[in-house]
């Protein structure tokens, strides 16, 4: 993962507010709106750093959402969390480390990662606790990881091996599988759900000696619960310049990702549905934007979220936060500021959203839109 070193300035504490949003109105019920709420955007405190560029990572987002009002992620570059509008510090090793809270379960176990002089390494961490507890044998260097609520956790190790860990200790590793060639090894580990199906990603990089041929390619993989590893067909090409990223799965082993052509820029939303027999489909994009990603499922109301994109050299209009509810098209979520990009990252069975949106003075903020679905509107209509 790439990360950003930063001095902090003098009294960065940035106000928590709220936006009640007036704009197009959604649907009165669907996936995610749990019961009776108030559409809001939540505008979370922030530790300093709030500086956007484009596809440059953030020192401000929402990366996943707890039970209640509890939200984990990065502030100034460094790994937070919030109750409700306030930020909490977690307690670093060392001052000048960096890092993100990654993910966080229904019991309030966070999952994180740390860059420091010795490295890069995971770590878990329960509010309250005095220090983190530094995962062994962990990487975390591409920003991947995630815990369920049995508190298992998974990343890749050091050795380029998915691996789970439960209680601060290494309790499995995860194969490759079976029809993987030579040369394979785990590219990234990106979820688990409550059953204990895990989701990554997988690639190939290896020269026959007898021809010289060069076999080289990434694929999305399902570890189910019962400890096998099958390849999921991808919708396009598998080489180096074309990537399907599985990104969340939900209890019913339902993936949400995108497709990523690299030289144009493109990014499709995409979804695989059990039982995984073909290469998933796509809901399309928004309709003001050719482009877009699937970051996150919640875990049993079937509302995927990510953000819609426009090429970097024809920027038409600024990036936007997206949802799906599972059916029909994909549907926009209000702005923080007219004009100004939003990135959704994060949703929550109680249909909360997460990530970050940039305000009316270009700057970036830390967000949590409630009961999303039903600010979800439709462009143009």
């Amino acid at each position: 993962m790439d990360h950003v070193r930063v001095t902090r300035t003098a009294g960065a504490l940035v106000l928590a507010g709220l936006i009640t949003v007036a704009g197009p109105a959604g649907p009165a019920t669907a996936a995610g709106a749990a019961g009776p709420c108030t559409p809001k955007i939540l505008v979370l405190g922030a530790l300093g750093d709030d500086t956007y560029a484009r596809d440059v990572p953030p020192g401000q987002g929402v990366m996943d959402l707890g039970a209640g009002d509890l939200a984990v992620g990065v502030s100034d570059h460094k790994p937070v969390y919030w109750t409700g509008t306030t930020p909490h510090r977690v307690p670093l090793r060392d001052p000048d480390e960096t890092g993100k809270v990654l993910a966080v379960n229904a019991h309030g176990l966070m999952v994180g990662v740390l860059h420091g002089s010795e490295g890069t390494t995971l770590f878990t961490y329960r509010q309250g606790a005095a220090a983190v507890t530094p995962l062994p044998d962990s990487d975390g260097s591409d920003g991947e990881a995630d815990v369920n609520d049995a508190g298992y956790v998974v990343s890749r190790s050091k050795s380029w091996i998915g691996t789970v860990w439960k209680d601060g200790r290494k309790v499995r590793e995860l194969p490759v599988p079976a029809d993987a060639g030579p040369g394979t090894r785990i590219k990234m580990v990106t979820g688990i759900n409550r059953a204990g199906d895990i989701l990554g990603q997988a690639e190939q990089d290896y020269e026959v000696p007898e021809t010289g041929e060069h076999m080289q390619g990434t694929y999305p993989v399902l570890w189910p619960a019962d400890g096998t590893a099958s390849r999921l067909p991808a919708p396009t090409g598998t080489g180096t310049m074309e990537e399907s990223y599985v990104q969340d799965l939900d209890d019913s082993t339902r993936i949400v990702g995108y497709d990523w052509s690299g030289p144009w820029h493109e990014y499709t939303p995409w979804v695989w549905t059990p039982p995984h027999t073909g290469p998933g489909t796509s809901p399309g994009t928004l309709s003001t934007h050719p482009y877009g990603t699937f970051e996150a499922i919640s875990p049993t109301t079937g509302l995927s979220v990510g953000t819609a994109k426009f090429h970097p050299e024809e920027m038409t209009l600024p990036d936007q936060a997206q949802v799906w509810p599972g059916s029909g098209p994909v549907m926009a979520l209000p702005r923080l500021a007219p004009g100004k990009a939003s990135m959704a990252d994060a949703v929550s069975d109680d249909g909360r959203v997460g990530w970050a949106a940039v305000n009316g003075a270009g700057k970036l903020r830390p967000v949590v839109w409630t009961c999303a679905i039903k600010q979800a509107y439709h462009p143009g209509s």
